[in-house]
């Protein structure tokens, strides 16, 4: 009973964070209040405690958001970003491993150079989620948040790759070799993708039989859905492949499959709004999990380092801002060896990286803000090793981990909108112009269908339509589709037409609406037949509203 109402309290939690920051008088993040919330519930006057499990939050929260990260990237421009996406979800990775591993191992004492190596391992993923947060949908130029968005796709898996790989030598259990890493590497990454390729293919065909078997009821088939991404991610490790690839990759396939696409209507309604509930519920527990656990490791850190005399507990702070500023100056300089390389050696096709200025660079290098899988690979590091000696310096890799995450928060507050004030974001009349082409295009395909079904009708003695019927039917179905048409050659008064228009279905839709409310009290229609009614207006009424 105490986890039930441990869930409504975070359920309940998550769902009003989104309204304080709207009532505060100044502007903070959505991720950074929800952290703060937690972060305010586990004091001991509230005393809500949250076991964190590392590998039940793995599991719970991370398959769904990636999955949903990756239904929402466009497969054709990740693939042609492609490049800019090994760049630095890979060897930016390896970088940053390496660097800033021996770095941590030089500079704070008492982490000796493996859990050194592990730290700088679960520091190495970024987090696109906790960016959006911070600076909201729509601010960062398109060319940079596409980029950024597939690494932070990509990073985790090879991010926590290498804390497996780290952890593995500290534990014994496994002897480092650079070719041994890399084919471990490349099984674990190429497996995963190919698991969730095959369990999203496997989920399509089974849908297709739902459909066939259930009709257009949407249940089934959504619950299906929801649990796809936790199918790919089981399988996938239990088979000894990344099963964060796999969601990813589950999450990709389903947009290019064409399974949504094919899907009943009722399903594709319904499936939009339960993933955007879902995403919203999932991402803020992570960072409510998140400021949850801060006390705790906060209390046990610091009674840690009060008890070694080989460590300052005002150094460990100071560690935290040099650690933190590394992996940005490590960052940067990445970013600007690929703009000069590929300026350089690939003239004829260059990176997106070539046209950054000095700014977008430092906007890339500042986004790079860590979040939920640095502190649950960080936690998942073990209590013990083999021999039941406690793992190195390990209250310090929580530590220090936790800080980074922190700051880097704060620090992507303050710095990245300072660096996108005067940073020019597409115009928005050149997506109302691609808007107003596609529409004409596909009305003159539409009216030349429309057209050959009247003359199919027409012909079609068991029909039976009235000429005249079917004429008046199709010149006016002919008449709207023509004036968006021609809509393209006089924007400004096709853009009055259709907004009149749509205000006036609006007032009409909401009168029916009372209308329908009326006539239910009065007993002249059934609940029944209200129900279908309404979901008929809704349904309208989101098409024109949507459209607006």
């Amino acid at each position: 009973m105490e986890i039930f109402f441990t869930i409504l309290i975070l359920t309940l939690v998550v769902s009003l964070s989104g309204v304080v920051t709207r009532i505060l008088p100044f502007q903070i993040p959505l991720p950074l209040m929800q952290i703060a919330i937690g972060a305010l519930l586990a004091w001991p006057k509230f005393g809500l405690h949250v076991d964190f499990n590392p590998e039940l939050f793995l599991v719970l929260f991370i398959p769904p958001l990636l999955f949903a990260d990756g239904w929402k990237t466009p497969t054709r421009e990740f693939i042609n970003h492609g490049r800019e996406i090994i760049g630095l979800a890979l060897v930016l990775v390896l970088l940053t491993v390496v660097g800033i591993g021996f770095l941590i191992y030089y500079m704070v004492p008492g982490i000796p150079l493996i859990p050194a190596l592990a730290l700088a391992a679960v520091l190495s993923p970024t987090d696109a989620v906790a960016l959006s947060g911070i600076v909201g949908e729509g601010r960062i130029p398109k060319k940079i948040m596409g980029i950024l968005q597939g690494e932070a796709l990509m990073n985790d898996a090879s991010g926590l790759v290498s804390l497996k790989f780290a952890v593995a030598v500290a534990m014994g259990t496994m002897v480092f070799t650079v070719g041994g890493a890399t084919l471990e590497f490349l099984k674990v990454a190429i497996g995963g993708l190919l698991a969730g390729f095959v369990v999203s293919w496997l989920y399509g065909r089974s849908l297709r039989l739902m459909s066939r078997w259930s009709g257009d009821e949407p249940a089934t088939q959504i619950v299906l859905l929801f649990l796809l991404p936790f199918a790919s991610y089981l399988i996938a490790e239990h088979i000894g492949v990344s099963g964060i690839l796999a969601a990813v990759a589950a999450g990709m396939t389903i947009t290019r499959s064409g399974v949504m696409r094919t899907a009943p209507l009722a399903m594709r309604l319904r499936a939009n709004s339960v993933w955007a509930m879902l995403e919203f519920v999932f991402n803020g527990m992570v960072f409510l999990m998140l400021g949850l656990q801060l006390p705790g490791i906060l209390e046990n850190s610091l009674a840690a380092a009060e008890a070694d005399p080989n460590v300052e507990v005002w150094i460990l702070f100071m560690d935290v801002v040099l650690i933190y500023f590394a992996l940005i100056l490590v960052r940067f300089i990445w970013l600007w060896l690929m703009k000069r390389f590929s300026l350089r050696f690939l003239k004829k096709r260059p990176m997106e990286f070539s046209s950054y200025t000095t700014r977008e660079l430092l906007i890339a290098s500042f986004a790079g803000v860590r979040g939920a899988i640095t502190l649950a690979g960080v936690l998942s590091i073990p209590l013990l090793l083999p021999g039941g000696d406690p793992f190195p310096a390990r209250y310090e890799l929580i530590f220090l981990s936790a800080g980074v995450i922190l700051f880097s928060l704060f620090v992507g507050v303050i710095m990245l909108p300072i660096l996108l004030r005067h940073v020019e974001l597409p115009d928005n009349a050149q997506t109302r112009k691609e808007e107003r082409l596609a529409k004409a295009a596909i009305a003159e395909v539409a009216i030349v269908s429309i057209q050959k079904m009247e003359e199919r009708l027409a012909a079609d003695t068991e029909e039976n339509i009235d000429d005249q019927l079917l004429r008046e039917v199709s010149s006016r179905v002919i008449g709207n589709l023509r004036r968006r048409a021609d809509g393209r050659n006089d924007v400004e008064n096709s853009e009055l037409e259709e907004n009149l228009e749509r205000r006036f279905r609006l007032t009409a839709l909401r009168s029916e609406r009372a209308e329908l409310y009326h006539l239910r009290a009065t007993q002249k229609i059934s609940n029944e037949t209200l129900q279908k009614l309404l979901h008929d207006l809704d349904l309208l009424e989101a098409l024109l509203i949507e459209n607006n």
